[in-house]
């Protein structure tokens, strides 16, 4: 895969979704696993390239928004103690490729669905949801969780239009709280791999696409925090999401390709 004549593409590919992604606390699991699935077999080494990948991106993006003020700690603790070990555990577990894929387009088009349905609500000033409704953190953590790990991505593009819906904050703290929760289920996500043997890379390629994701992430990161309009950004990212979800989906239920 090294060699293959694409390889600049799909690292163009990886820079341009890390800036996309990064821009509203994503790290963008969910489009590298769909470009990667179009040129590894192996959707192990897919899984593993993605979470790194996510890593990469928002280890840099967590500390621009902690600098920034928009970490809200009181507010992330409750919901990360819940989807660390629900990510480890959905990690370890033994999918089927089909199984997989048919999973991950199902959390993706779900995801985009949330976050283009974010559209037609009205942005808040203050939140309405509070931080001692334990009940909704270890339901939102838990589940989120136990799907980021089972198909390789950090949790943030499901969690974060369900916070925004939910009224739980500003669209930039939330984008900061989606951020490290990202990067918090990620490592667990990879710590899960490596104790079910689910852990496998490709590094020639591997440190290609973490150079390109890397310098994506910073760009989108400060975009966010200066020019874009997350309103936008979501909504375009939802439809990405959207159509991939439906296409894995369809693809390996139907063998139906769009």
């Amino acid at each position: 895969m090294s060699d293959n004549p694409n390889l600049l593409l799909l690292s163009a590919g990886f820079f341009l979704i890390a800036a996309l992604y990064s821009s509203v606390g994503f790290g963008g699991g969910s489009s590298y696993l769909a470009l990667l699935a179009l040129c590894i077999p192996d959707f192990l080494q897919i899984k593993t390239a993605a979470l790194l990948c996510n890593l990469v991106v928002v280890s840099t993006g967590s500390y621009l928004y902690y600098k920034e003020g928009f970490f809200d700690r009181k507010k992330f603790l409750p919901l990360a103690l819940c989807s660390v070990p629900a990510a480890f555990i959905g990690a370890m577990l033994h999918l089927t490729q089909k199984s997989f894929f048919i999973f991950l387009g199902c959390v993706l088009a779900l995801s985009g669905i949330l976050l283009i349905t974010q559209l037609f609500i009205k942005a808040v000033e203050k939140p309405v949801v509070s931080n001692k409704s334990w009940l909704v953190n270890i339901g939102l953590g838990t589940s989120t969780g136990f799907l980021s790990g089972l198909v390789g991505i950090g949790g943030g593009i499901l969690l974060s239009p369900i916070l925004n819906l939910l009224k739980w904050d500003t669209a930039k703290k939330i984008a900061a709280l989606a951020s490290f929760f990202i990067l918090v289920n990620s490592i667990a996500g990879l710590l899960g791999q490596v104790a079910g043997n689910n852990f496998h890379v490709e590094f020639p390629l591997l440190l290609i696409l973490l150079l390109a994701v890397f310098l994506g992430g910073q760009l989108g990161t400060r975009l966010s925090l200066r020019l874009l309009k997350p309103e936008l950004v979501r909504a375009l990212t939802g439809i990405l999401v959207s159509y991939i979800g439906v296409k894995l989906v369809l693809k390996y239920t139907l063998k139906i390709d769009i």
